[in-house]
């Protein structure tokens, strides 16, 4: 496992970045960084919110049906046709943010 994979990081610009797009549901803009639940890098733990590396754009309304609904792959899988859809979008968000490559492991 890599440093990266170990540790819950805390980016904000990162979360900026995340704000500033689409909710990738709807489309519509004004989102919330949603934290995965079940996280792609790193991990999640009781009381603790996964890493920023995590986070994906959600608006309020998707956002508060996500928790609403609790599980979030059967979540996904409902919404999207896809379990992993969270985790993958959360994976291609890190790794093309423009703050990825500033981060210190």
């Amino acid at each position: 496992m890599t440093s990266q994979m170990a540790r819950q990081l805390k980016v904000e610009k990162h979360l900026d970045f995340v704000r500033h797009k689409p909710c990738c549901l709807c489309g519509k803009e004004g989102v919330e960084a949603h934290h995965l639940l079940r996280p792609w890098s790193g991990y999640r733990g009781m009381g603790m919110k996964a890493g920023d590396q995590n986070a994906i754009p959600l608006c309020p309304d998707h956002h508060r049906a996500l928790h609403h609904a609790g599980n979030e792959e059967k979540f996904f899988l409902n919404v999207t046709g896809d379990e992993n859809f969270g985790r993958m979008l959360a994976m291609r968000l890190w790794y093309g943010s423009p703050w990825y490559r500033e981060t210190e492991y």
